[in-house]
């Protein structure tokens, strides 16, 4: 591709010519002060309004030291670039008068942890603060229907509701996170996408015996039947929370759904989340 600029009144144009050698290509970058006409054959036209300083590399209008394409890897993605943007996370907490984080409701299934999630929700939202619950369960029916039950694609399920819930915090939104989510390293992982204090773990503190006589699914019925395999609690392990920030234990007096539920805002009162 070759370029032949013309000065057309107050702007620059440009006239970009395809070669059919595939060897010629367009090198560098294009500095223009004021609009960028483009013209291809099919003399449609594309203008870029460009400030003096920007550049146009690599397919990408940038300016200053953000113009050039990053070549910093993450995971699997290369050549990406964050996008900072003016309207931050404090902006948004100012926006609805709160601040966002992550409240991360693990345990057996059958402990409660979706009614627990809901009724908070439910209370936060009497009190006009903004939450959302991502339920285990809900998730698996689109994000991450295309996961099962191995120990890789449990934790694959966990990582993405983890950058998920991380998304949330970010926006300002009190995220909370309702899922099994067995393993420690797992729930750490999650853990150390937030800031310091803004992922709240709850652990439900409900002796599997328990959960199995609820067994609100079912599932607990088709474990031991041996229909269903990896089953947390049956043959495949719970690791239970060492340092969680909340307990919410089976049997302690005010152990309703709601009376827990409150027991979680209160803690959100007391940390200041329910106040920009």
């Amino acid at each position: 591709m070759i370029g032949t600029a013309s000065q057309v009144g107050s702007c620059s144009a440009l006239r970009l010519e395809t070669v059919s050698s595939p060897n010629k290509q367009m090198q560098g970058f294009l500095n223009l002060n004021n609009i960028l006409s483009v013209r291809s054959r099919s003399r449609r036209k594309l203008q870029i309004q460009m400030n003096n300083n920007e550049l146009l590399t690599n397919g990408h209008a940038a300016a200053g030291k953000h113009s050039q394409l990053s070549t910093i890897e993450n995971g699997n993605s290369t050549n990406i670039h964050w996008h900072s943007c003016s309207v931050e996370k404090r902006d948004r907490q100012k926006l609805l008068d709160q601040k966002g984080c992550v409240i991360w409701i693990t345990g057996l299934s059958g402990s409660g942890k979706s009614t627990v999630a809901c009724a908070l929700s439910q209370i936060l939202h009497r009190r006009g603060k903004l939450s959302y619950v991502l339920d285990g369960d809900n998730v698996r029916h689109g994000l991450n229907k295309n996961l099962g039950f191995k120990a890789e694609d449990r934790a694959e399920n966990i990582r993405r509701i983890g950058e998920v819930a991380k998304l949330f915090a970010d926006a300002g939104v009190i995220c909370i996170a309702s899922l099994i989510s067995p393993y420690r390293r797992d729930r750490d992982a999650c853990r150390a996408l937030l800031p310091n204090g803004d992922f709240i773990e709850v652990f439900m503190d409900v002796p599997l015996h328990i959960c199995e006589a609820r067994d609100p699914k079912g599932l607990y019925k088709l474990a031991r039947a041996g229909k269903i395999k990896g089953f947390t609690g049956i043959d495949d392990p719970y690791e239970a929370p060492i340092n969680s920030e909340i307990v919410l234990k089976h049997g302690e007096p005010c152990a309703s759904p709601t009376e827990m539920s409150e027991k979680v805002a209160a803690y959100l009162e007391d940390k200041g989340y329910l106040q920009a």
